[in-house]
């Protein structure tokens, strides 16, 4: 017999290293003659895309597209330390030390404009679309990378180098006050799974999330990070289990350590409420550990839900659900 059942999880999750620990990212940025930017930082890309999100801060402060601006990142030859791709970090806060150094070097290439357009202050210029100029006046204007290339010539490069520090602060101990993280995410998402008394397996059939993401400046990655840490929660409730003896791990393969292939990934529905975070590069928080937190509970509420077991141990293994129905089952009589 299957029995279906709906759960229901929610997270929230502090942003960084934690507990006042010195969280700090680096970027150096450069606007070239051609018209182009680079940004370069220690941020590793594992897929989640920071190296696009930092592009598409870059281009929107300097009005350029995102393909216009070459993201360096990793190096440790050339870029500066940015931390760890760990605890939901890199968007908020190697985004806010790109922001600031692009921020910096384009304060310096707006005054130099001013300069050369005889503008009262560089409050007057402006950047948009591959062009600098005075505002509102379309005859004083020029490719943007004819003025970089001006400037070279008489001695000056719009370069900069900033960091940006996560506010956090440590808890008291006496008080139990202080900081610990910043920003907070925050997710709920609801399942829904099919329980086969006969076998104790158990389908996920549909997951809805819905996360707490600042302002999503990525829409689609956004929902790509979602649809991401949900089959991973999957895989964590229902999956993957370590077998160690004697500290040797007894199932190093993907024949026997298991995790999701797309046959087990449900119709997950992404949504996220977008609240900007005033801290935040243009209002962003993060979204990396978040997006697969509740999944769990989500499931494992569903579970209970459909056959009224209660699996405390993860994964939810069949032999672990046919176990917990004949424990009930002699319960009851």
């Amino acid at each position: 017999m299957k029995k279906r059942g709906i759960g229901l999880g929610c997270a929230w999750y502090g942003t960084g290293y934690g507990n006042g620990f010195p969280d700090v990212s680096s970027a150096f940025v450069e606007i070239h003659d051609d018209g182009s930017a680079t940004v370069l930082t220690g941020a590793v890309d594992v897929g989640q895309g920071s190296s696009s999100i930092f592009a598409q801060i870059a281009a929107e402060e300097l009005g350029l597209r995102a393909e216009d601006i070459c993201v360096n990142t990793a190096d440790t030859d050339v870029t500066p330390d940015s931390g760890t791709t760990a605890a939901t970090r890199q968007t908020y806060n190697t985004g806010n030390a790109v922001l600031k150094a692009v921020r910096q070097a384009k304060s310096s290439l707006l005054n130099y404009a001013a300069r050369e357009f005889s503008c009262p202050t560089p409050e007057g210029i402006e950047l948009k679309a591959g062009y600098i100029g005075v505002k509102g006046d379309p005859s004083r204007r020029m490719i943007l990378g004819d003025m970089v290339f001006k400037a070279r010539l008489n001695g000056e490069r719009f370069i900069s180098a900033e960091s940006s520090t996560a506010r956090s602060t440590p808890v008291d101990l006496t008080s139990g006050q202080g900081a610990p993280y910043w920003p907070y995410s925050f997710g709920c998402q609801a399942a829904e799974v099919e329980v086969d008394t006969e076998t104790g397996k158990v389908k996920v059939l549909k997951v809805t999330a819905v996360h707490d993401v600042g302002k999503a400046l990525n829409p689609t990655q956004v929902e790509g990070q979602i649809a991401g840490g949900v089959t991973q929660g999957i895989g964590y409730a229902l999956l993957e289990e370590l077998e160690l003896q004697k500290g040797m791990i007894k199932n190093p393969a993907f024949s026997s350590y298991l995790i999701p292939t797309a046959l087990d990934v449900p119709k997950i529905e992404a949504y996220f409420v977008e609240e900007a975070e005033e801290s935040g590069p243009y209002g962003a928080k993060g979204l990396g550990e978040p997006a697969m937190l509740p999944t769990v509970a989500a499931v494992i509420n569903a579970i209970d839900d459909a056959v009224g077991v209660r699996i405390t141990a993860l994964p939810a293994t069949p032999e672990k659900i046919l176990q917990a129905l004949a424990e009930k089952k002699e319960e009851l009589g």
